[in-house]
């Protein structure tokens, strides 16, 4: 399984809130090959001094300087590096550095301001290229771990029942009780919700600290008997059709993927379709400045934002309005992430994403509460 550490809400709240002259944000591309990941921490080791520089250029207080470095480098030694994700992202001011293993593949990215530059976990939050896939059937049951461009493999859950007739104690779930009051298709029916019921109290704990997808794989009636026991939030509503007892862990995580794919399409598709509608009657915008004025005082419901483009510059903090600014200025920040920080506080939907999934090629396009 990968190592990762998908920020929760309020570890989000509190980086989008923080203000420190000399705040670094650090991204980098990492493996989950353990003997590779030599590479990423030299790449790291290079972004920190590149941080470091941004800041020592800037004329940043020399002492301050000497306790950032110590913390980014107590990142760079932690000896658990070898446990890696996709990207490591390292948020460090000159009292504390926390870092996530990310298992979104992000763009090396050096930022250093008075805020830290947090876009891309919004993409982590919105779009998991991950999921669980529970395969099953009557005579089996498996967890599949997926992630995007690793080998799909069963993990090992305590408590899991084997089959359905061993979750119910009976040779068989045909079996009539001892009192003969189930038997036949009724008998089968209960049998086979018991068991589903059982399997779902023993993954909840692996599903709720996965926090990515639930994707079912089963046949009717256990797959409809399945969804009428699960009340997690995680169950997808799409599933991989056919009897997953037929299907390899590599061919269940090939259309786990696609199975994925089609998910976030249906919630970009829609989100459009709803900007586009919004914007006939003023409320949704692709305009920069527009969406800054909105994020400000609260107007924006829904953010789509390049994961990818930064911005330089600052925003007004009463009135919204942009002052452009330079690549590699310790005192600026991304005016794309600021605004995701305020749609963010001010309690709207941050989605960041590829620049092709937003209308006309723009780096961001909102959903307004009210036109502005």
């Amino acid at each position: 399984m990968l190592h990762v550490d998908i920020p929760s809400h309020a570890q989000m709240e509190r980086l989008l809130r923080a203000r420190r002259p000399g705040s670094a944000s650090i991204y980098v591309p990492t493996t989950p090959v353990s003997s590779e990941v030599a590479g990423s921490r030299i790449d790291l080791k290079n972004a920190i001094d590149e941080a470091l520089g941004q800041l020592r250029y800037a004329g940043f207080d020399k002492r301050e300087l000497v306790a950032l470095e110590a913390r980014l480098v107590d990142i760079l030694d932690d000896e658990d590096w070898q446990f890696q994700a996709h990207t490591l992202a390292v948020f460090a001011t000159p009292e504390r550095a926390v870092a996530f293993r990310l298992g979104n593949k992000i763009a090396r990215t050096v930022e250093v301001s008075d805020r830290f530059h947090v876009k891309p976990l919004f993409r982590v939050a919105a779009f998991p290229q991950a999921a669980l896939v529970l395969a099953l059937a009557a005579g089996s049951v498996r967890l599949v771990e997926v992630e995007s461009d690793l080998p799909a493999e069963t993990v090992r859950v305590d408590g899991l029942p084997k089959d359905a007739a061993s979750a119910a104690r009976k040779a068989s779930i045909g079996d009539r009780s001892p009192s003969g009051r189930i038997q036949g298709s009724e008998g089968e029916k209960v049998r086979l919700t018991q068991y589903a019921r059982a399997v779902a109290r023993a993954i909840a704990p692996t599903v709720a600290a996965a926090d990515v997808p639930l994707i079912l794989a089963a046949t009717e009636p256990l797959a409809s008997i399945y969804r009428s026991v699960d009340a997690s939030e995680h169950l997808a509503q799409k599933a991989i059709e056919g009897n997953p007892e037929a299907l390899s862990d590599s061919q269940i995580g090939s259309l786990a993927r696609g199975v994925l794919d089609a998910i976030y399409a249906d919630q970009l598709g829609e989100l459009r379709g709803l900007l586009n509608a919004r914007r006939a009657h003023g409320r949704g915008s692709l305009d920069v400045a527009t969406v800054a004025r909105a994020a400000t005082i609260g107007a924006v419901d829904t953010l789509l934002v390049d994961m990818d483009e930064t911005l330089p510059g600052i925003i007004d903090e009463e009135t919204g309005a942009i002052t452009v600014g330079t690549p590699d200025d310790a005192h600026e920040y991304g005016v794309l992430d600021e605004i995701a920080r305020r749609t963010f506080l001010n309690g709207g939907r941050v989605l960041a994403v590829r620049r092709s999934d937003i209308p006309d090629g723009a780096p961001l396009a909102a959903i307004l509460r009210y036109a502005v």
